[in-house]
């Protein structure tokens, strides 16, 4: 049973910086693609020359661990979620597969990230999630994951604002800049 508002918060490109891979893929690649580059939920679509999907995703799945471990906190995200954790209950449901679980979890606790519960569900499909755990507003950085959470849950999704999730909202899908934005949200309707 609840006792406080739950929120239920994505990791990557929320809690990280959205940008936070692309360092990561550049070197591999030997490019320089930067986060206006990438205009859809999709790292391939920045490229120029077309790349390999299957080589792509082979080689994300052998560097994940690592680069989820040293991904960078996204500005004010710390001091924010940290005011929050005793106000709010903080759920991070993520995309991530279930086999880097230790590494996210020593990411929170290296960073000093409060969190009262993790779950990788290794798809991007975070509706019956956070229907399971009752969320009362969310938290992301894809765009169909926002609409489609506050038109079936019929709660509000903060949408931290990229190049790639800029296409028109619900009103319940509030765009942000920022997580200062994110808090100024929160306090005048939580």
């Amino acid at each position: 049973m609840k006792n406080k508002p739950r929120f239920g918060i994505d990791i990557d490109g929320t809690v990280t910086t959205a940008d936070t891979l692309i360092p990561h893929i550049n070197k591999k690649y030997n490019t320089n693609i930067v986060l206006d580059d990438v205009v859809e939920y999709d790292f391939l679509s920045a490229f120029k020359e077309p790349i390999d999907r299957d080589e792509f995703s082979k080689w994300f799945k052998e560097n994940e661990a690592y680069m989820y471990s040293v991904s960078e906190i996204a500005k004010n995200a710390k001091t924010i979620l940290n005011d929050w954790q005793s106000i709010y209950e903080l759920f991070y449901i993520s995309a991530r597969n279930t086999n880097v679980f230790s590494i996210t979890q020593k990411w929170f606790e290296e960073n000093k990230v409060p969190f009262h519960h993790i779950e990788l569900i290794g798809s991007h499909d975070k509706l019956e999630v956070a229907k399971k755990h009752q969320v009362d507003v969310f938290f992301e950085d894809k765009h169909d994951n926002a609409v489609c959470i506050a038109e079936e849950l019929k709660i509000p999704v903060i949408l931290f604002d990229t190049p790639y999730n800029r296409n028109p909202v619900p009103e319940n899908v509030i765009r942000v800049y920022d997580w200062l934005e994110a808090n100024d949200w929160i306090k005048r309707h939580f």
